[in-house]
């Protein structure tokens, strides 16, 4: 297994779920490993913190789970667009309950926001 982390501020900005020009500047330095890779998933998992979602975005995103979708999915759009093979990508969301860090401190919510690629054989 091979694992890449992304904290959510390096590809989004603050209650967003597409990536800004840095966010895919810098996945896209990936992408030549991953449209080469033959026999494996390409998880790309979304997380995020344990904060409620504000009033400006619960008509887009009712859940933590929603926002942690919907960057996945644009992650995963982004790489097959870049070429890598759709066939091998997969969007997964974690919401809130996967946390690696606490979320009692602003440090700790930050490190439960991120998007991780997962490499695994098939």
């Amino acid at each position: 297994m091979w694992l890449i982390k992304f904290v959510d501020e390096i590809l989004f900005a603050s209650g967003s779920a597409e990536m800004h020009a840095k966010g895919r500047n810098t996945v896209g330095k990936a992408v030549p490993t991953l449209v080469s890779l033959t026999g494996h998933w390409i998880d790309v998992q979304g997380y995020t913190d344990n904060e409620p979602i504000g009033p400006a975005l619960r008509g887009r995103y009712p859940t933590n789970w929603d926002l942690a979708a919907a960057r996945a999915i644009d992650v995963v759009r982004y790489l097959q667009a870049q070429g890598v093979d759709a066939r091998n990508l997969v969007a997964e969301s974690f919401g809130e309950f996967q946390p690696v860090a606490s979320n009692a401190t602003p440090q700790g919510r930050a490190k439960n926001r991120r998007i991780d690629i997962v490499l695994r054989a098939k």
